[in-house]
């Protein structure tokens, strides 16, 4: 058992700067005490994904793991919509003779521009399972810019 833990050691001994190792290491980790796949510390930053309709834009983002207390929507006047939150999470493990413990903590702010003429004041926002969904419909005036052209198919007219 000594050499094996000598030889583990000797193995994972790299500086924490280099990415690719670090993580390797952390791999190790988790195969070692048995932790679940979804255990990786990364970036909080949401993914966003934005979708028009006729009337609306509607956003939804993914924050899993935060609770809607810990989240802050803001729109701007000036045509900008932030997100921002904050996770805390705290894990032990404790398993025979093997014990392994994190705490950890994230803050994350994203904002992105709305290209589009819409009503703020009539935004909405829902969250359930990690998942934050906007709509925010758009201006009169939104809504008439667009014009659906016909097409005509010139070989069914002859």
């Amino acid at each position: 058992m000594r050499n094996t833990l000598t030889n583990r050691q000797q193995e994972y001994e790299v500086p924490v700067r280099q990415g690719g190792e670090f993580r390797h290491f952390l791999s190790h980790l988790r195969h070692i005490f048995e932790l679940p796949e979804e255990f990786e510390p990364g970036v909080l930053e949401p993914k966003i994904e934005f979708s028009e309709t006729k009337d609306a834009v509607n956003v939804v983002a993914e924050v899993p793991g935060i609770d809607e207390k810990d989240l802050d929507v803001e729109i701007s006047a000036d045509g900008y919509l932030s997100i921002s939150g904050e996770k805390k999470s705290s894990m032990e493990h404790n398993k025979g003779d093997r014990y392994f413990s994190e705490v950890s903590y994230g803050m994350f702010q994203r904002t992105v521009p709305l290209p589009w003429d819409l009503d703020y004041a009539k935004a909405e926002g829902d969250y359930e399972d990690g998942v934050l969904k906007i709509r925010i419909p758009k201006t009169a005036i939104e809504q008439s810019k667009k014009k659906k052209l016909p097409i005509k198919n010139r070989k069914k007219q002859q």
